[in-house]
């Protein structure tokens, strides 16, 4: 990845950002990139007791263990984005489970 992605205010990664990577965005058959949002979230975090804190305290509940897996590029398929459940303790992904699934 291009160190570039880092300095975009829209850290989502898309296929351009691989430009620099030797021939990888032309010769692969399919590219899937990772997004977490909390990833970037855990390191902006603002003041606690201002307006920005209860608004970041929000963002970060609503993406806690998610990621998202990104379809850049399918030769023979669909492109697109699917979300799933991130364990960060295991590095492991999974369906996301809604709460009325959960007994």
């Amino acid at each position: 990845m291009s160190r570039a992605v880092e300095q975009k205010s829209d850290k989502k990664p898309i296929l351009s950002d691989l430009r620099e990577s030797g021939s990888i965005e032309q010769d692969a058959d399919i590219v899937m990139l990772i997004y977490r949002d909390e990833y970037y979230l855990s390191r902006s975090e603002p003041d606690p007791g201002t307006p920005e804190y209860t608004e970041w305290v929000t963002k970060q509940n609503k993406c806690y263990n998610t990621a998202e897996i990104i379809v850049a590029k399918h030769r023979n398929g669909p492109v697109g984005t699917v979300k799933l459940h991130y364990n960060s303790k295991y590095s492991k992904f999974g369906n996301i489970v809604k709460n009325s699934q959960q007994g």
